[in-house]
């Protein structure tokens, strides 16, 4: 069964200090999940700081430090509409990007980007994990990175 949202994207700024164009955001999203052909069922954006992103990483991946964005998939294995085997199967999204803005307006400059560039970035790359894409292997991060790159308009 399908769960039901209110809304496909929900971007929750939960930070006290930074301001973030949630709408840039959100049309960003839908360009990225439409251009990959996914089936958007659901994306909430956390976008907060070092407390809330170190302790999910702690928690739920065992890594005791800072990260820039985490991506947990709440759906289920992707789904094809057509009974075809051959054809790929649609990435089903569904799940949650929480991305730390500390981090980037830490680190934007060092990447000759704007704070705005730099959390767009961390965005892409959590609805890339959403998608399906794994930046574990050298190939995999090189891929994620050349999307990220087309995507924010950068190739």
């Amino acid at each position: 069964m399908q769960t039901a949202y209110p809304t496909p994207i929900d971007i929750d700024l939960d930070h006290p200090e930074h301001a973030v164009d949630t709408d840039a955001l959100t049309s960003l999203i839908q360009q990225v999940v439409k251009a990959e052909g996914g089936d958007l069922r659901y994306i909430g954006v956390i976008l907060t700081g070092h407390d809330t992103v170190r302790s999910l990483n702690r928690q739920y991946l065992d890594h005791d430090y800072n990260t820039d964005v985490l991506a947990f998939s709440l759906a289920g294995p992707a789904a094809s509409d057509d009974e075809d085997t051959e054809s790929e199967p649609t990435p089903i999204v569904e799940g949650e990007v929480y991305v730390d803005l500390d981090t980037a307006a830490e680190r934007h400059d060092e990447f000759d980007a704007t704070f705005e560039e730099e959390v767009r970035r961390y965005v892409v790359h959590g609805t890339l994990h959403l998608l399906g894409y794994d930046d574990g292997t050298e190939s995999g991060n090189r891929e994620m990175r050349r999307l990220e790159n087309v995507y924010l308009g950068d190739d």
